[in-house]
């Protein structure tokens, strides 16, 4: 089973999403340069309870690998990173290297292919696509796919502001017109 690097944090992560970070603690400063130089990705999990230094912090037990696509130094000089979200995974044991840094061993999650939005879901196409149109900071890193019924409801459930618990929900849903047929209700479409 893989072993990842784990980025507990207060967010929900989706597959295709993308998240900004400030790093400035050791442990994820060596993580960052470790997964740029062999290319890695690290996997971000909600945190339910305690904090992240914690050995025995309570994290959701399905999570997002994430990949750097962008650094630079901040004028505050911390690292500034931003990064994609890739597959999700399942956590099957965990563990805390000597510097603090959670890892876990884990399994891939697939997301199942292209599946067609479905026919009752169209109408959240237009309001999706004005909503990422107005994303002028990170829209040159987003790679649009309003065919895919699974990038739409990421990307809906990742815009409208939800509680972290309905996030978390959203992201464990393996259906995807499941996810949007949550989503549609809140959206009023």
């Amino acid at each position: 089973m893989p072993e990842i690097a784990l980025f507990p944090l207060g967010t929900v992560l989706f597959p295709g999403g993308l998240l900004p970070l400030r790093i400035f603690e050791p442990r994820y400063i060596d993580m960052v340069g470790r997964c740029l130089r062999a290319d890695e990705a690290f996997g971000v999990v909600l945190v339910r309870g305690g904090s992240d230094t914690d050995p025995d912090v309570e994290t959701a037990a399905i999570g997002t690998a994430a990949r750097i696509v962008d650094f630079e130094t901040l004028a505050d000089g911390l690292l500034g990173l931003l990064c994609r979200g890739e597959q999700r995974f399942r956590i099957h044991s965990r563990s805390q290297r000597e510097d603090g840094l959670n890892c876990a061993a884990v399994e891939w999650l697939a997301d199942g292919g292209t599946v067609p939005v479905a026919e009752e879901f169209q109408s959240l196409l237009p309001l999706l696509r004005q909503a990422i149109a107005k994303l002028t900071t990170v829209g040159r890193f987003i790679e649009p796919d309003y065919e895919d019924a699974t990038w739409v409801g990421y990307r809906l459930a990742e815009l409208l502001p939800l509680d972290l618990s309905l996030q978390q929900h959203l992201l464990e849903i393996d259906d995807p017109n499941a996810r949007l047929r949550l989503l549609a209700p809140l959206i009023g479409a």
